[in-house]
């Protein structure tokens, strides 16, 4: 595993209660540069509400989140998104009756303050859709981005919607089982994407598909009831009785051997 750098994200004691249910439970956690730092766990296990934590949406009841040298545990998710925080959801978040292009056009321009009219002439403001169709290269549908996103297959909404948040300028990415749904085929092709993305972006990614978390990742937290029970790299993953015992598997570590 390459040396990774200092953290871009570092979480203490984080803590989320619904009245008597724990469901985040004094998590710490960091995403350091120059890393994809996969977070797995059944389902129930609490990650998609510690992604909602980190993001704003929800506030934690205990616990620090401090994110590029500053205290972030109880601003506002638009203020986190402004500071670089981007991320994709469990179920697209995308304009379904806009293009690929106009998506990602609507990024910029919401990042520079701008106005949805640009979709009435996309060819008006010329740098930002050089720019967009240079985010669409990125992900690789540069050829689609006349299409609109409810022609788009599943695996290529997935890829407009990264590309749509590499357009706000993210200094990291929390991506929220980005392959679910996926074939064979498309897990590969974003698994693809992701180990280039990760050279330029830390990235904490939620996912259940083994394979792509073995390939990707170059730590993994694991997370149970709403705690991390253990950190560390793939192949301390697949060795570590409580983690096998709680959600691997023998079987499944066998087959990500």
């Amino acid at each position: 595993m390459a040396e990774l750098g200092e953290a871009v994200l570092s979480i203490r004691g984080l803590t989320k209660r619904f009245g008597a249910l724990v469901v985040t439970n004094e998590v710490d956690l960091d995403v350091r540069h120059g890393e994809l730092h996969a977070l797995i766990g059944p389902n129930g296990a609490g990650k998609s509400t510690l992604i909602a934590q980190i993001c704003g949406e929800i506030l934690p009841n205990g616990g620090r989140i401090v994110f590029d040298g500053h205290d972030v545990t109880q601003l506002p998710a638009y203020r986190r998104a402004r500071m670089g925080i981007g991320r994709s959801f469990q179920i697209t978040q995308l304009c379904n009756d806009f293009t690929a292009l106009e998506n990602v056009l609507l990024s910029l321009e919401a990042v520079a303050g701008g106005s949805a009219d640009i979709f009435r002439n996309p060819r008006r403001n010329l740098d930002h859709r050089e720019r967009a169709l240079a985010w669409l290269e990125r992900v690789g549908l540069e050829a689609l981005q006349g299409r609109l996103v409810s022609s788009l297959g599943h695996g290529q909404r997935r890829q407009l919607e990264i590309a749509v948040a590499l357009a706000r300028g993210p200094r990291l990415i929390l991506l929220d089982e980005p392959m679910a749904g996926m074939g064979p085929e498309e897990s590969a092709q974003l698994t693809a994407l992701l180990l280039d993305l990760k050279k330029d972006y830390p990235i904490l990614l939620i996912e259940h598909d083994m394979d792509a978390v073995f390939a990707l990742a170059d730590r993994i937290s694991v997370l149970v009831y709403g705690r991390v029970i253990f950190t560390g790299s793939a192949s301390e993953i697949r060795a570590h009785p409580e983690v096998k015992a709680a959600y691997l598997g023998e079987e499944s570590v066998a087959e990500a051997r």
